[in-house]
């Protein structure tokens, strides 16, 4: 802007067409640089696709789906950031970059995104630019598209309990036999940190997605994770705890366990299967660090 000021100023002291021409010249590039970029986000239309689970303090990969719906200009050099509500207003999650989405075309493209609070996660929109053709101007457009996530407690390495120790269960029952072994209960869909060695092939070939064993009597264990803290407690010495709550809810469940969880005014029975992961990992998402503020379910 200040090269093209300069000219129009020289342009105008002393009265030389050569300086006028490159003016106009320097001008229409301006104007044409408006309007490509103007095109390229006028057609933009983005899907958002959460993973099943997301857990803090962890890069869980989000998807977006873009597409052009324009009929002949394809759109070139787009920038998407994708944002969430905070206190100071929003902040973004993570961003995207296409370089060419042809006319009437969809592309994919996808961010890690790692929340580094437990909870509701709530994603406003968001904000596509770009600065085709000449990167002269940052040309930008906002998309609303609202959605809610659940962030799941982060997760940290525990072991699985043994048939001999009650540190974590009063209900823990059964012999103990490797899920590895050839003899299976039932299976199950395959789940972020399952050891590849358990995946039933004959199943997965028939089912067409991965699917592991449950070795028969590792299957009819159960167990209870208790979750209680002492009142006036440290926010930290809280969190440490329902983090270490969905650590063994987490593990085990991997393991064919039955888990329950008991708190002062909540108890879960035992049970498996994605819906029970689902609801004892929400529970713990939404868990209010002060006891009387908890929910029964």
């Amino acid at each position: 802007m200040g090269i093209i000021f300069g000219v129009g100023f020289a342009a105008l002291n002393t009265g030389n067409n050569l300086l006028y021409l490159v003016l106009a010249l320097m001008l229409s590039f301006l104007v044409l640089s408006g309007i490509l970029s103007e095109t390229s986000l006028r057609g933009i239309q983005i899907e958002r696709s959460l993973p099943r689970e997301v857990f803090a303090g962890h890069p869980n990969r989000v998807v977006l789906s873009i597409r052009n719906t324009l009929r002949r200009n394809a759109s070139f050099a787009i920038t998407i950031e994708d944002q969430i509500d905070s206190s100071n207003g929003f902040e973004v999650a993570g961003r995207v970059f296409a370089l060419c989405i042809p006319a009437q075309s969809r592309v994919a493209g996808s961010y890690l995104f790692e929340p580094k609070l437990r909870g509701d996660c709530h994603f406003s929109g968001f904000r596509v630019s770009t600065r085709f053709p000449f990167g002269l101007f940052v040309k930008s457009r906002l998309l609303d598209c609202a959605e809610t996530g659940i962030v799941y407690p982060c997760l940290s390495r525990v072991a699985i309990q043994s048939d001999r120790s009650s540190q974590r269960s009063e209900s823990d029952r059964g012999t103990t036999l490797s899920p590895d072994g050839d003899e299976i209960a039932g299976v199950r869909d395959f789940v972020t940190g399952d050891s590849r060695r358990r995946i039933h092939w004959r199943s997965t070939l028939r089912a067409g997605r991965l699917l592991v064993g449950e070795g028969e009597a590792i299957s009819h264990r159960e167990l209870e994770v208790h979750l209680d803290w002492p009142s006036q407690s440290h926010a930290s010495v809280v969190e440490e705890r329902i983090e270490r709550a969905a650590s063994e809810i987490v593990t085990h469940l991997d393991a064919g366990i039955r888990v329950g969880l008991i708190t002062p005014t909540v108890y879960y029975r035992s049970g498996s299967g994605l819906a029970h992961r689902a609801d004892l990992l929400t529970f713990l998402a939404r868990l209010d660090a002060e006891p009387e503020a908890q929910s029964p379910a």
